[in-house]
């Protein structure tokens, strides 16, 4: 099929900084080319103090939507007309959807960690979980959890800057939804290996493990794991993480942070496009290897 940039064609693009390295183009551009759709995706190394002036050239433009990577997904916020029940929970967006000129801003990391999950064959919905760290993506896949339906969350997170943060996370999802979230510092051992024995996921959405620091772990001992837990690590670099491994010799299922990062993409696809990204062909492409 022949893919050719058109005079309709319509732009859609990746705000932040750096960007050179994302794989969204590959993703997005591949999917258009699959589906033969008339749309194109380009990466704006976009800093936070001229992200008011490029957002207002997009729309001026009238672009069908964009993401936003870091550092932008926070002062987005306040940039676009709208916000979706779960970026306003959230405090962040990763998408926005430009219609008649109306800006709505989504966040999509969440639901690409509840679509990766249910790939497992887990509903969180009754469940329990176990959430380490209390960042942009915490965050996001704390809300999602409780959104659909999670009956408790036990959030642990290091007493330090973020701290407040996730006090007020708690709180508001504990207040808006029917899910309990409950606040623990991240240290206290005995309070997370409690956790863990009545959790049926455990979470990790710190960066402990990530490369070059793939010799440590966020638990003290693979001994915190029991066997009917489900581990997942939103890391996606190195492939395994040590996490990983401790639950798998602990007998217990695991995955990483990869197919996060292509179901929140395919998310962002179907709000600009109303069509479904052809996710078993990317994964083919770009997820194999």
């Amino acid at each position: 099929m022949n893919y050719e940039i058109t005079g309709h064609t319509r732009l859609t693009g990746l705000l932040g900084h750096p960007v050179s390295h994302s794989i969204s183009p590959m993703m997005h551009n591949a999917s258009f080319q699959r589906l033969g759709l008339d749309y194109v995706y380009l990466c704006f190394d976009v800093t936070e103090k001229d992200l008011k002036t490029a957002v207002d050239g997009l729309k001026l433009l009238n672009v069908r939507g964009f993401n936003c990577t870091m550092p932008d997904k926070t002062k987005i916020c306040d940039l676009v007309d709208k916000l979706s029940p779960a970026a306003r929970m959230i405090g962040a967006v990763n998408t926005v959807v430009n219609d008649d000129d109306i800006l709505t801003g989504h966040n999509t990391d969440g639901i690409g960690y509840m679509q990766a999950l249910a790939e497992t064959g887990f509903s969180i919905a009754g469940k329990t979980m176990t959430l380490l760290g209390a960042g942009g993506a915490a965050t996001a896949v704390c809300v999602q959890a409780a959104l659909d339906g999670a009956a408790s969350i036990h959030l642990f997170n290091r007493q330090g800057r973020s701290w407040n943060h996730a006090k007020e996370l708690a709180e508001r999802i504990t207040r808006e939804t029917s899910c309990h979230v409950e606040l623990f510092d991240l240290a206290d051992e005995s309070s997370l290996k409690s956790s863990l024995d009545v959790s049926d996921l455990l979470t990790n959405a710190t960066p402990i493990g990530m490369s070059p620091n793939e010799t440590y772990s966020p638990i003290p001992s693979k001994n915190f794991l029991h066997e009917s837990l489900l581990v997942s690590d939103i890391i996606y670099n190195p492939r395994e993480t040590l996490l990983m491994r401790q639950a798998k010799e602990q007998g217990c299922r695991a995955f990483n942070g990869l197919y996060m990062l292509l179901y929140q993409g395919a998310e962002a696809f179907r709000i600009w496009t109303d069509q479904q990204m052809p996710v078993d062909f990317i994964k083919n492409t770009y997820f194999s290897k």
